[in-house]
C-alpha cells in the first residue's frame, strides 16, 4: 500500500499504537505529522521516520487542536488521512465516588471531544483531497465496564463508535470515508495506567486466557488494519467498526 505524498496525522503518536502507525505509514512514502505530548518519546519514534512533522500538543486543548491543522496545511499544503488514535482514562470511584464527574470531563475531552473537534477542522480539506478519517476506539465501547471506575472510559468509546457513523452518513457525500477499529488487549503502556482497574499484575499477559486466541495483539497489527482502511484497498468501506480481539468478545458470550 503506497502513501506516496499523501499527508497523514497521527494523534498519540508517541507510543504504541500511535507510534506503529506512524512508521508504518512513513515506510509506504506518507508525509506523516506526529501529535502527542511527550516530547522525549516522540523524538524517539520521529528518529524511525522520514522526515515527519511533529507537533507537542495536547488534543483536548482547543488551541492546539487549531494548531494541528493550520501547520499542517502550512507545510503540506493538503490533508489526506486523519488518525484519531489519542485517548486515555484516569482512575475514579465511579457512580458511588465522588470524582465521578471531574473524571468524566477530563475522559471524553480526550476519547470524545478531541476527535469530534479535529475531525471538524480537517474535514473541508479532506472534502478536497477525498481523504478518510481513521478513528481508534476499543472494545469497550460494545460491552459493559468489568470493574468500578471505569464507565466513563467505556461511555467514551461507544460514543466514538457513533460518532464515527454519524461523521460517515455526513461526509460520505462529499467522498470522505470514516472507520473505526476497536481494538481488545494490545501490548501498549496504555497498562500503567489502567492496571489497578482490571486488578491485574500490570502484565498484558493475564489477558491471554480471556481470548478465544490465547494472545495479546501488537500495536504493528492494528497499525497494519489503519493503513488498510486509509487506503484505496478499501475504498468501498465507511461507517464500519473493524474488531481486532483475538476473540475477547466472542469467549465473553
Amino acid at each position: 500500500m503506497s502513501f506516496k505524498n499523501k499527508v497523514v496525522i497521527v494523534t498519540g503518536a508517541s507510543s504504541g499504537i500511535g507510534a506503529a502507525a506512524s512508521k508504518m505509514f512513513s515506510k509506504e512514502g506518507a508525509r506523516v505529522v506526529m501529535v502527542g505530548r511527550n516530547e522525549t518519546k516522540l523524538a524517539a519514534v520521529a528518529a524511525q521516520c522520514n522526515s515527519p512533522l511533529v507537533l507537542r500538543a495536547d488534543v483536548s486543548n482547543d488551541d492546539d487542536a487549531r494548531r494541528i491543522i493550520d501547520q499542517t496545511v502550512k507545510k503540506n499544503g493538503h490533508i489526506d488521512v486523519l488518525v484519531n488514535n489519542a485517548g486515555m482514562t484516569m482512575a475514579n470511584g465511579g457512580i458511588l465516588g465522588t470524582d465521578m464527574m471531574k473524571s468524566y470531563d477530563t475522559i471524553m475531552n480526550t476519547n470524545l471531544r478531541a476527535v469530534v473537534h479535529l475531525s471538524n477542522l480537517a474535514a473541508p480539506y479532506l472534502v478536497k483531497t477525498k481523504g478518510n478519517i481513521v478513528n481508534i476506539s476499543s472494545i469497550a465501547g460494545t460491552i459493559p465496564p468489568i470493574g468500578p471506575g471505569l464507565t466513563n472510559y467505556y461511555v467514551s468509546k461507544a460514543a466514538l463508535n457513533h460518532f464515527t457513523v454519524c461523521a460517515a452518513k455526513e461526509l460520505g457525500p462529499h467522498g470522505v470515508r470514516v472507520n473505526v477499529i476497536s481494538p481488545g488487549p494490545v501490548r501498549t503502556d496504555f497498562m500503567d495506567n489502567v492496571k489497578d482497574f482490571y486488578g491485574t499484575t500490570g502484565s498484558w499477559d493475564d489477558f491471554m486466557p480471556k481470548t478465544i486466541l490465547n494472545r495479546v495483539s501488537e500495536p504493528d497489527e492494528i497499525a497494519d488494519m489503519i493503513l488498510y482502511l486509509a487506503s484505496d484497498k478499501a475504498k468501498s468501506v465507511t461507517g464500519s467498526n473493524f474488531v481486532i480481539d483475538n476473540g475477547m468478545l466472542i469467549k465473553r458470550t
